[in-house]
C-alpha cells in the first residue's frame, strides 16, 4: 500500500457533525480524554510520554567561578570543546510598548563584563520592540550538555565603531542579503528578494557593502545571569548572579528551587 494512503488511513475521520463551520458543535473524532492516553496520529509521538533524566552532572556553588563572565567562559569552551552546533545562537525575548512578548534565535558576536553583543536591523521587529522598551532575556540553550545559561537586563546600542566591527567579518553574500531585505516586512515572494539581491549584486561588483544606517549592534547589559544544570528527577541546579545596584553594582550569587 502507498506509503501517503497508510498514513491517510490512519487519521481520524470526521463526519459533516464533527467538521468545524458545517453547523453544531465543531467535534473530532480524537476525543479529549484520549490525549492522555498515548494515542498517535499519524506517527506523531505523545509527547506526555517524552522525558530524558538529567545525569551528566551537578553544579555547586563551591564549584562556581568568582563571577559570571568567568563562569560563562568555562561552559561555553565546554560547548566549543562538544561540537554543538551553533554554540553561540541565544533566543532574544522583546516584549512592545503595551507588554506583547516576541522571541528569536540570533547569533551573539560578542561578550565580556560589560554584556552580549548582536547585530540586527533596527527597523526590525526586535528594533522596533527595543526602541520603545528597552529590556530583554537571553537563553543559551545547549539541551546536549543538559545545561542553558538564561540572562536579564537592559538593552542599549552601541556606537558606530562596534556596530562596524559586527558588520565587517559577514560574509559579502550576508551583507547583500542585509541590505536588501527589510527585516520583517511582508515580501511578495522569495523570488522579490533574491532579485533585490542581484541588482544589489550587480550595483558593488567586487566592492565591500557599506554598512547601512538602519543595521547595527545592540548590548545586553545583564542585570541577572543563572547558570542552570540539569539533575536526576527534575532537581536541577540552578545558580544565579544578580547585580547589587545598591551595594555599588557588585554581584550576588542565589540557589533557586527547580
Amino acid at each position: 500500500m502507498d506509503a501517503g494512503k497508510q498514513a491517510h488511513d490512519c487519521l481520524p475521520t470526521l463526519s459533516r457533525r464533527d467538521t468545524p463551520g458545517t453547523g453544531g458543535a465543531a467535534r473530532t473524532a480524537l476525543r479529549e480524554p484520549d490525549r492522555f492516553r498515548g494515542v498517535s496520529m499519524a506517527g506523531v509521538p505523545d509527547l506526555s510520554r517524552m522525558r530524558n533524566d538529567y545525569t551528566a552532572g551537578r553544579l555547586r556553588e563551591e564549584d562556581l567561578a568568582p563571577t559570571w563572565v568567568e563562569q560563562f567562559d568555562r561552559w561555553f569552551a565546554d560547548v566549543v570543546a562538544a561540537e554543538l552546533p551553533e554554540p553561540n545562537a541565544v533566543v532574544v525575548a522583546t516584549a512592545d510598548a503595551d507588554g506583547a512578548p516576541d522571541a528569536r534565535m540570533v547569533l551573539v558576536k560578542g561578550y565580556d563584563s560589560s554584556g552580549f553583543l548582536f547585530g540586527t536591523s533596527y527597523a526590525s521587529a526586535k528594533g522596533a520592540q527595543l526602541a520603545v522598551n528597552p529590556r530583554a532575556a537571553l537563553v543559551f540553550p545547549w539541551h546536549a550538555l543538559q545545561r542553558q545559561v538564561r540572562v536579564t537586563g537592559r538593552v542599549e546600542r552601541v556606537g558606530d565603531a562596534a556596530s562596524d566591527g559586527l558588520w565587517d567579518p559577514r560574509p559579502r553574500g550576508s551583507q547583500l542579503a542585509a541590505v536588501a531585505s527589510v527585516q520583517s516586512t511582508v515580501v511578495d515572494s522569495r523570488s522579490e528578494l533574491e532579485e533585490r539581491v542581484r541588482l544589489l549584486d550587480e550595483q558593488t561588483p567586487g566592492e565591500k557593502v557599506p554598512r547601512p544606517a538602519v543595521w547595527g549592534g545592540y548590548r545586553v547589559i545583564p542585570e541577572t545571569v543563572e547558570f542552570w544544570q540539569g539533575g536526576r528527577d527534575r532537581l536541577h541546579d540552578r545558580l544565579k548572579f544578580v547585580r547589587d545596584d545598591v551595594e555599588g553594582g557588585g554581584w550576588f550569587v542565589q540557589r533557586l528551587a527547580p
